[in-house]
């Protein structure tokens, strides 16, 4: 393939939109068509957008020449899956696989859609979000609202099937709603929606650390939850790799404890973190539920990655989420033992072209400390 960084004319075009978009995102877009709605409805114009340009072909192209970044330094392969690069949206915005089409085009290397489950759930009450620009932050409180996972693993294996480059994982959860039961309940829900799931998608994620459930988070309240959901999940046959997503507020011994079990299972990865529940130190009013993205999380996700590849860098893969605003906190993120980076907090405060800024700043950053692919500079600060 041609790369941008191999073409001048591309890449000065490439350059120029991007620093375009990102100027009228900050002074135009963002104040008088974004944040000038409430939160929840402009997230639903958002998928809206994306149901309409999704099937207007000369704007995906313009989209892709103008946001499309690439660079070889970038490419590598986690876990047998190749990505052209490690940036990828996190679950949790795009819920029913609305994005794909978009999302590929302005060149992420990888979409987590979801979570799903495996009956459809309203989610909670609205609203689901609450802004915070002084943190760099969303509350957020959606309690896993979809359409359910028969709906949207089939939407993300088109996508998956369709896509020019980006590869798809899909995160799956217990579904919460009234006729959530024991233990062995929950389980059933995992493994209705693994089944489905097994052999569609590049990535499976199992997220055992939604905040915002009536049912909280049981299988990490102890190892043997966490050992009995996983021994059910062994029996499922899937060819991709197996990512969990993990809290982030737990003390290290009894993370320890969980991370032990999961080195037992069929598990390839671990999605650190899920939202930050700490609210110390911050000026949040007290009704408002839900857990803290984006600013909140960048130190305490940092420290947690750098944990955790310290002592099971040999073991698993690390997707590093929460608070990345800019490449340099990519890289230390990467530096400290992540070989993938989500994000969603970022794309809502700073624009579409983000994607396009984290890759670039990057490419640039690796180059300047002489590594001459992404993979080689994961974990260069804990090893």
């Amino acid at each position: 393939m041609t790369y941008v960084i191999d073409n001048f004319w591309h890449d000065a075009v490439n350059k120029a939109t991007t620093d375009l978009f990102t100027f009228g995102y900050k002074h135009i877009i963002k104040p008088n068509f974004v944040f000038n709605h409430r939160p929840d409805e402009a997230h639903d114009q958002m998928i809206e957008f994306c149901h309409v340009v999704r099937n207007i072909p000369p704007l995906l192209f313009a989209e892709r020449m103008m946001l499309d970044y690439t660079d070889p330094i970038l490419e590598t392969n986690v876990m047998g899956v190749g990505f052209s690069n490690p940036f990828g949206l996190s679950a949790g915005l795009d819920k029913n696989c609305d994005m794909p089409v978009v999302l590929d085009n302005a060149g992420f290397g990888f979409e987590t859609v979801g979570s799903t489950t495996a009956r459809p759930c309203p989610g909670n009450p609205k609203p689901w979000f609450h802004r915070l620009p002084e943190y760099d932050s969303m509350m957020v409180h959606v309690g896993l609202a979809n359409i359910g996972s028969d709906k949207v693993i089939e939407r993300a294996e088109k996508a998956w099937t369709n896509a020019n480059q980006m590869q798809i994982s899909v995160s799956i959860a217990r579904t919460n709603d009234e006729l959530c039961g024991d233990l062995d309940e929950g389980i059933e829900d995992y493994c209705i929606s693994m089944r489905r799931a097994a052999g569609r998608t590049a990535m499976v994620e199992v997220n055992v650390s939604c905040p915002n459930t009536h049912v909280g988070e049981p299988f990490t309240a102890s190892p043997e939850a966490l050992d009995k959901l996983f021994t059910a999940l062994d029996k499922i046959d899937r060819p991709q790799p197996t990512l969990v997503k993990m809290p982030l507020n737990k003390p290290w011994a009894e993370y320890k404890e969980l991370l032990d079990v999961l080195a037992e299972h069929n598990v390839q990865g671990l999605s650190l973190a899920n939202l930050q529940k700490d609210r110390t130190g911050l000026e949040i009013p007290r009704d408002w539920e839900g857990g803290l993205s984006g600013g909140p999380c960048t130190t305490a996700s940092n420290t947690l990655v750098r944990k955790v590849y310290q002592e099971y860098g040999d073991r698993f893969t690390l997707a590093g989420i929460g608070g990345i605003f800019t490449p340099e906190q990519a890289y230390e993120r990467i530096r400290s033992g992540a070989s993938l980076i989500m994000f969603i907090s970022s794309l809502m405060y700073r624009g579409p072209q983000q994607i396009t800024v984290l890759k670039r700043g990057l490419a640039q950053l690796l180059r300047r400390d002489g590594f001459e692919h992404v993979s080689d500079a994961v974990g260069v600060d804990v090893r």
